[in-house]
Order: C-alpha cells, then sequence, then structure tokens
C-alpha cells in the first residue's frame, strides 16, 4: 500500500491555515504541521521531511517564503509550491529563481490545488528517477572510459555518424592525435588507413561494421598513416555498439601495432 503523502503548510494567517489541513486531509494527503514563518518551516523540514511544501510567499516574519524556500532548497530537494494572494514584481522575480514546483493563487478550489500538488508530486518523483538514471551512467561511463585506457591495445569509439568520442592513450601514441584534438572529428581524419597493396582499396571500417557487425582485419597489409606522415602496420578489429541488440548507438575499433611481424615475413 502507497504511504500517504506528507505535506507542510506554512500559512502566515492561522484559520487560512487550519482551513487549507482540512482540505487537503479530504485529498487524502496528510499534513504533519501548519507553521507561519519562514524560520518554522525550515525546521519542520529537517525535522518531518514532508513530500513537498506549501509556501506562503508573503510570512509575518523576519524570513518570508522566497527566502525561505530557498534555504529549504540548500539542504533538500523537497518540492515547494507557492501559495499567494498578491506580491510585486520584485518579489515573483526573486520567486522564480527558487524554481518553485507552480504557483497557487488564493482564494483557490479544492480541484484545482489536487491537481497543482499532483503534478507537483509526480514531476519530482520523474525529475529523481532521471537524476538517479543519469548518475548511474555516469558511474558506469567513468568505469568503463578507465577501463579501455587501461587497456594495452589502441582503442577508438565513435558516434553512430562516425564522430570520435573515445580514444584512449595507446591509440594517441600510434596515431599522433592527443585526445582534445581527436574528439569530435571524423573517424578518416585522425584513424587514416591505407593498403599497402597498390591495386588493393581498404574498406571503410566503419560500413564493414555495419554489414558484418564485427569484422576481424581488413586488407592483408593494411598501413595506418599517422598525423606526422609514418607508416605502421596494423591488425584492425571492428564492431558496432547496440541497444537492444537493434539500434546502433556508435562503433568500436581496437588495433595494434604489427610492424615486428611483417618483419619476422620478411627474414
Amino acid at each position: 500500500m502507497m504511504a500517504t503523502k506528507q505535506i507542510l503548510v506554512v500559512e502566515n494567517e492561522v484559520i487560512t491555515g487550519m482551513d487549507i489541513q482540512q482540505r487537503l486531509k479530504n485529498l487524502g494527503y496528510d499534513v504533519p504541521a501548519i507553521v507561519c514563518s519562514g524560520e518554522e518551516a525550515i525546521i519542520k523540514v529537517k525535522e518531518n521531511k514532508p513530500d513537498l511544501v506549501l509556501m506562503d510567499i508573503n510570512l509575518n516574519s523576519e524570513m518570508d517564503g522566497v527566502e525561505a524556500a530557498s534555504i529549504i532548497h540548500s539542504f533538500s530537494d523537497i518540492p515547494v509550491i507557492y501559495l499567494t494572494a498578491f506580491s510585486d514584481d520584485t518579489t515573483l522575480s526573486r520567486a522564480k529563481i527558487t524554481e518553485p514546483y507552480a504557483y497557487i493563487i488564493k482564494p483557490f478550489k479544492e480541484r484545482e490545488l489536487q491537481i497543482t500538488i499532483d503534478i507537483a508530486l509526480y514531476k519530482h518523483i520523474m525529475e529523481t528517477k532521471l537524476k538517479e538514471s543519469y548518475e548511474t551512467i555516469r558511474e558506469k561511463n567513468q568505469w568503463l572510459v578507465a577501463v579501455i585506457e587501461s587497456i594495452g591495445d589502441a582503442v577508438i569509439a565513435t558516434d553512430p555518424k562516425g564522430t570520435i568520442e573515445l580514444i584512449n592513450p595507446i591509440a594517441e601514441a600510434l596515431t599522433g592525435w592527443k585526445q582534445n584534438e581527436a574528439l569530435g572529428k571524423p573517424l578518416a581524419d585522425i584513424f587514416n588507413i591505407i593498403s599497402e597493396n597498390i591495386n588493393e582499396k581498404i574498406e571503410d571500417p566503419i560500413a564493414k561494421a555495419i554489414r558484418d557487425e564485427r569484422f576481424y582485419g581488413l586488407a592483408d597489409n593494411t598501413v595506418l598513416v599517422t598525423r606526422e606522415g609514418m607508416k605502421r602496420y596494423v591488425d584492425v578489429i571492428g564492431s558496432t555498439i547496440k541497444i537492444d541488440r537493434n539500434e546502433i548507438i556508435g562503433f568500436v575499433f581496437i588495433f595494434e601495432e604489427i610492424n615486428w611481424r611483417i618483419r619476422l615475413k620478411t627474414c
């Protein structure tokens, strides 16, 4: 069974606050407290950790609702909905900076109150999930990048259009391109490969990866031309990067220098 959502009411007028409390209870919400100052609101948020705060902008205290909401946001992501009958442009401009989830203009109907609260709570849940997803993805990406940078082969990864998004230190050393120079450039500009055989043309590695999904080697004598114009014999492995085994979200190419192997063949 879903827990009852708790809403803290911060209202300047005691009678109005009690009326709002009763309306919220009629709608199925729990109201742990009604307070009439910004200072009390901050204390109650820390103590009760409500799901949402209904905050009157104009409070008869040294701290108004906008300042209280700003302080609450400094230690909590609890959504705030402002209650107001009237506020000057300066106060409303200050209120916008605190990024409230909504405004409710007094007097309001119960249905309006319910819809506004439901939307704010749903939006907060979605934002929390997106934030958690982002943090998980970022942690996984950091782990993945660390692994790729530590392996002993050269690795270049691109987006679906062939724009370089990752190049590890070994690939930097072999191509002569530093990461900050290579990122965002087309693969062909950095991974410049040709065939040593005059009459043999090297197939575009991206086109080959799309056709075969995964390939091991291109031409027999594949040569990487470095940024400085040096020629290195290389073995290349290429693959698509897919999600749900269907949509291509990029390509990865792993290669190693094999000059030593070529020299052995000619001995």
